[in-house]
């Protein structure tokens, strides 16, 4: 069974930067399209950021468009969602979530599409 494990979460200041980290539990597991997910108090999962296998597809929620970066480091078999210039309303728990499915170049938006979930990270925001 594959376990996604979050981390870099926190309190912060408005127009502060957050680093969250997913780690991935099996070394095996490289070639799947990842994404984290936010879920605000009350509100459905919504994905924020999404890259594919191959990682030369992203996606952005217009959200975060232009202050969020999705990346992964294979060797360290971890995923990375760098946030810049936090606002009130990226408070949320994130969720790292992977597709089972290997080699699929695809970007997949809804949470449905994805078989393995981390236990999510808090992110709370002040203004």
């Amino acid at each position: 069974q594959v376990q996604l494990v979050e981390s870099g979460g926190g309190e912060v200041q408005a127009g502060d930067s957050l680093r969250l980290s997913c780690a991935v539990s099996d070394r095996t597991f490289t070639a799947h399209t990842m994404a984290w997910f936010r879920q605000a108090p009350g509100q459905e999962r919504v994905a924020v950021a999404v890259i594919s296998w191959s990682a030369d597809r992203t996606y952005y929620d217009d959200s975060v468009k232009g202050r969020c970066t999705i990346s992964s480091d294979n060797p360290k078999n971890t995923v990375y969602l760098q946030m810049h210039n936090l606002k009130a309303e990226d408070t949320g728990v994130y969720y790292c979530a992977a597709d089972s499915r290997p080699r699929r170049n695809v970007i997949i938006t809804n949470p449905l599409g994805y078989d393995y979930w981390g236990q999510g990270t808090q992110v709370t925001v002040s203004s």
